[in-house]
């Protein structure tokens, strides 16, 4: 989230003017500002300073609280995705496997990475990402001139307008993304526990989760490169309403087409950075949990190795 979103999120959330919140950089810090309508600051009480945050506990409870319960659909996007996509990706690679060996291709494990993404994109992803991108887009409206209310409303608005494939919108792009961005990292994240720690898979060793979180971070860099043409068709066919019934961009190769004639070759990865600094670090985390869950099986299941 860049700094200039969570000072619009923590400002929508100020409700009666009771706190307003400034975040500004100072040395590269964020600071915060907190300011009271005349009528209720107290004469006697000190006088908030750059920096300092002065609201009530209750007040501070209550608005961090409305923050969580706007996060609960990012969450359950969150929770639901990676359990799906680890679960399949497992499945997929036992089947190609080879009977004799255990082992695995780097071709079979393309292909698994590949279907995960796939599966992911279409089951969880697509839906939940064309609501987020509509929200998104009322930025800076006032409540009143809000046409979705909420994620459940939004998704309610679409189907009742759009049909329930409106859900859906942009499914093929999203799913070249997540197809080509799981291939490439989980094939990655294996080839870099084998360069830089000498980890096999299936081998029962167990990385420490700074091991974990290097070959992580390294592999979650490869998705966004590869896959940024893929990001900004997916965004770009999701933001377009079907309401007026004159969509500029017709499909995938469509909108491919339309972007590079109308804004350069370039264009095609717009965004790029953002993802960069907001893929790789959440891959890391993931995978130095993922490891020590998936050592722990083996060694317990797999090597019958006392713990």
């Amino acid at each position: 989230m860049s700094r200039k979103e969570l000072f619009e999120l923590l400002n929508s959330l100020k409700g009666g003017g009771h706190v307003w919140f400034d975040w500004r950089d100072h040395g590269g810090l964020l600071s915060s500002t907190h300011r009271c309508h005349k009528t209720d600051c107290s004469s006697t009480g000190p006088v908030p300073t750059k920096g300092s945050f002065t609201a009530e506990p209750r007040l501070l409870v209550r608005k961090v609280s409305d923050l969580s319960g706007r996060l609960d659909p990012f969450r359950a996007h969150l929770t639901l995705k990676y359990a799906l996509r680890m679960g399949s990706n497992a499945v997929l690679q036992s089947a190609f496997k080879d009977s004799k060996t255990g082992k695995i291709s780097n071709h079979g494990r393309l292909i698994s990475g590949f279907g995960a993404g796939v599966l992911e994109a279409l089951v969880i992803v697509t839906p939940f990402e064309v609501v987020k991108i509509r929200l998104q887009q009322q930025k800076g409206l006032s409540q009143e001139l809000l046409k979705y209310k909420g994620p459940v409303h939004c998704a309610r608005t679409i189907i009742r307008e759009e049909g329930l494939l409106g859900l859906w919108a942009g499914a093929a792009p999203t799913v070249m993304r997540n197809g080509t961005n799981q291939a490439a990292m989980f094939t990655a994240k294996n080839a870099f526990d084998v360069l830089l720690w000498k980890k096999h898979e299936g081998d029962g060793k167990v990385l420490q989760p700074w091991q974990s979180m290097i070959s992580g971070f390294i592999a979650g860099t490869a998705g966004p490169v590869c896959t940024g043409p893929f990001d900004v068709v997916k965004t770009r066919l999701m933001a377009q309403s079907r309401e007026g019934g004159n969509l500029k961009y017709k499909g995938m190769i469509h909108a491919i087409r339309t972007i590079y004639a109308e804004e350069g070759l370039l264009a095609l990865w717009k965004g790029l950075l953002p993802r960069l600094m907001r893929i790789p670090p959440g891959q890391a985390i993931m995978w130095a949990a993922a490891d020590q869950i998936m050592g722990l099986y083996e060694r317990r299941y797999l090597h019958n190795a006392p713990l």
